[in-house]
């Protein structure tokens, strides 16, 4: 099935892209799709840790995912 994963702040800057499309497995929760991203994207390693959205929620590790999802990576906001 088919995801959309939109980058915020840092990870745009480490995959050069404000967006992805990915093609995922039915039944795919938030662990999993972190461990791809960090498969297919090594780059992402360097950020500790990040927030993740389904359809503008804040989801767990747990949350299923569905077809034609948006999913965003919300990574840590320093400001002064």
């Amino acid at each position: 099935m088919n995801i959309t994963i939109l980058l915020f702040g840092i990870t745009t800057d480490l995959l050069k892209a404000s967006s992805l499309s990915l093609s995922i497995e039915k039944n795919s929760s938030i662990k999993s799709l972190k461990k791809l991203l960090l498969d297919e994207y090594p780059q992402l390693s360097k950020i500790n840790t990040y927030a993740i959205a389904v359809n503008e929620s804040y989801a767990s590790d747990e949350t299923i995912l569905n077809e034609n999802d948006v999913v965003a990576i919300i990574p840590p906001v320093s400001g002064g």
